[in-house]
């Protein structure tokens, strides 16, 4: 029995079909746990694959079909499903038959889907990049409120020290104090997680043999593990930053090959931090390997494309380092 489900938040579409290809049932249900698994109790007796794409809601139901009633669930990518199966009329009904259409003849592309360790650490490393980007928000809402009435803040005080904000309190601004309050609370959520981050990096083993490459610490190596998950699923270093996106798209016709900007497909995440990465390791260890393959390149290509070629080589040597399971060494 071959299965396709078309998810989504308030129900699901759900087509079986055989290995003939004969559709048996498609029926929408309401997303949640007891009407799916009255569903599934008619197939409990037989060998059922089931497939569904990747979106807000996949979680919680593959977790269930695959560890609770252990069916053979394949998590499909939307983007590479699409362009293998793209059609004019689009309904539902259509998209569950198709789904299963695919897994039976084997043209699912897949998703790689982490263990729940795993999972539970990518959910703790972004729930901090989340808070710290809500932060900056608010900051520049405050910076906009300062640079439109043309108040002057001290010099002498770093942007949102104490003293900084004591300054910013005396304008009496209800918005300003308003967004100051706010800052305060992200503050101490974001101090309360990065302690929890800290304890787990240092009891993951991997993390902490990321934390040996100079500018990495344990914010960044715990990313880096979360978002990699199985470094062997990676045949070698090119198709890991294949999957960060640091590659060069490229487009080849005629005999004549295009390189263009990089991809940017893949983990977000992974391509933001080892970004981040580059500047701080730069900045301490300027006399390096890749802090002088950076400055060769930032002479010739400017400082934005040396960051990201250098991004691309650092997370080469993160490979290495995971892939070999053993220090940095420069």
């Amino acid at each position: 029995m071959f299965v396709g489900m078309d998810l989504h938040k308030n129900y699901l579409q759900i087509a079986v079909m055989n290995e003939k290809g004969k559709v048996l049932e498609n029926s929408r249900i309401n997303n949640n746990l007891k009407q799916l698994e009255k569903f599934f109790d008619n197939f409990k007796d037989q060998k059922a694959r089931i497939v569904m794409e990747s979106s807000c809601v996949w979680y919680n139901i593959y977790r269930y079909l695959s560890e609770e009633r252990r069916f053979n669930v394949v998590l499909s990518n939307p983007v590479k499903t699409r362009a293998i199966a793209s059609a004019k009329i689009k309904t539902d009904k259509l998209d569950a038959v198709k789904l299963a259409n695919l897994l039976r003849g084997g043209y699912i592309a897949e998703c790689y889907v982490p263990d729940r360790r795993i999972m539970d650490l990518r959910e703790l490393v972004r729930h901090r990049a989340a808070l710290v980007r809500m932060r900056t928000k608010l900051k520049n809402k405050i910076h906009s409120i300062v640079l439109m009435k043309g108040i002057q803040i001290s010099n002498k005080h770093y942007s949102f020290t104490h003293l900084y904000n004591e300054e910013l309190k005396t304008l009496n601004d209800y918005r300003i104090n308003g967004y100051l309050h706010l800052i305060e609370s992200l503050d101490s959520e974001i101090k309360i997680v990065s302690k929890e981050i800290a304890t787990q990096a240092k009891e993951d083993e991997m993390a902490s043999l990321l934390m040996t490459i100079p500018g990495v610490g344990y914010y960044s190596a715990l990313l880096m593990v979360s978002e990699i998950g199985d470094i062997n699923r990676f045949p070698d270093s090119h198709h890991l930053c294949s999957y960060a996106g640091l590659i060069p798209s490229t487009h080849s016709s005629g005999g004549i090959t295009y390189h263009g900007s990089i991809t940017k497909r893949g983990s977000k995440y992974l391509r933001w931090i080892m970004l981040e990465c580059v500047h701080v390791h730069i900045r301490t260890n300027k006399n390096s390997n890749i802090s002088q393959f950076y400055s060769r390149l930032a002479k010739s290509k400017g400082k934005s494309k040396a960051a990201v070629a250098t991004a691309s080589k650092l997370l080469r040597v993160v490979y290495c380092v995971m892939k070999e399971k053993r220090n940095y060494q420069s």
